[in-house]
């Protein structure tokens, strides 16, 4: 049977857990693979499962509060293929309908992306717990030497318990998250100067985790579903046209894993991410012309491995750093992750304790 202490060595962290031309497919999947407030929390939720009250639920107990902070870091590398193509013409200088390549240049470009983020928790009831997550996002890009620093797009979730745990069964939790576009929007900054820190739409999400306690292994895993909120009323300058209107393709995403308690101090984990985006349509207008065209992004599918650690540098704290890597073309290149929980014991109330 799994004690209260072989707990405390079972933390866990979830994979960091959605365009108009080939840059922005980059950055809507990229943002799509960042971990998100709805993808399961099993460090949480393993401890909370062992720590809960008579009621046996696994959130907070009523009127409790928990701070965590994550510190997560993503690299992606490309090669951007820059291309000068010229009609060719004939002997009476008219276009023949066939072109050529007068020049290709191919360098190479990294993107690099910071992000600290503190999350807060506060138990309304034994078996319903609400979250806020404020990111503050650092991102350089190499090849355009381009630099920004920036608040991302705040987020708000809500977990709820329906059944009350059961050892040796799943513990179960319902999840809705609900995500602002506080942060810099890839279809409102200019390009050519700015990076964007937020994904620049509104989006609502959904699903269930789960994990079984299976000593001293502990499986866990989560589905989800998102729906992004279309964006109207642009004006962004692409090329020779200007963006109107974006609508973003929903998304489905899926998570799994299991840890392993080495000792009381330390664990492994391991854990798939995996994530499907709709197609995305863009409404552009040409003023040359007059003309309003729509421009689709194809769906995109991405996934990324994740292992980490999980060790005990104090009797109440445990640290967790991971890194990961991505198994397909739009994925980060490098993973890189921290997180702490930051003790405000002083500020619950007396009933949570």
């Amino acid at each position: 049977m799994l004690t209260r202490h072989s707990l405390y060595a079972l933390p866990l962290l979830l994979a960091l857990s959605p365009g108009v031309w080939a840059e922005d497919d980059l950055s809507q999947a990229r943002e799509a693979l960042s971990k998100q407030e709805d993808d399961a929390d099993t460090e949480k939720a393993l401890e909370e499962v062992f720590e809960a009250a008579e009621e046996n639920y696994s959130l907070l107990k009523q009127g409790g509060v928990g701070l965590n902070y994550n510190f997560d870091y993503s690299y992606y590398g490309d090669q951007r293929i820059n291309l000068v193509v010229e009609p060719n013409l004939d002997e009476d200088g008219e276009p023949t309908g066939s072109s050529s390549i007068r020049n290709a240049d191919v360098s190479p470009a990294a993107t690099h992306t910071f992000t600290n983020s503190f999350t807060l928790d506060y138990g309304l009831f034994n078996n319903l717990t609400v979250s806020g997550r404020l990111p503050l996002v650092a991102k350089f890009d190499t090849e355009e030497s381009l630099t920004s620093y920036a608040l991302g797009d705040l987020s708000g979730t809500l977990r709820w318990q329906p059944w009350e745990y059961i050892p040796g069964t799943l513990s179960k939790t319902l999840f809705t998250t609900f995500k602002s576009k506080t942060g810099d929007s890839p279809y409102e900054i200019d390009l050519n100067k700015n990076l964007s820190s937020g994904s620049g739409y509104y989006s609502w999400s959904g699903g269930i985790s789960a994990s079984k306690v299976m000593d001293p292994v502990v499986l866990f895993g989560s589905g989800s579903y998102g729906y992004n909120l279309p964006v109207t009323d642009l004006d962004q300058v692409r090329g020779s046209s200007l963006l109107q209107e974006v609508h973003p393709g929903n998304s489905l995403s899926l998570s799994m894993g299991f840890a392993y308690s080495l000792s009381y101090d330390v664990s492994l984990s391991v854990s798939f991410q995996g994530s499907y985006n709709d197609e995305t349509r863009f409404r552009l207008y040409t003023p040359a012309t007059g003309r309003t065209t729509d421009s689709v992004s194809g769906s995109q599918l991405s996934g990324i491995m994740n292992f980490a650690l999980g060790v005990r540098v104090s009797p109440t704290t445990i640290a967790n750093v991971n890194v990961g890597f991505g198994m397909t073309e739009l994925s980060p290149d490098i993973i890189l992750g921290l997180s702490l929980p930051i003790d405000i014991e002083g500020v619950k109330p007396s009933a949570a304790n």
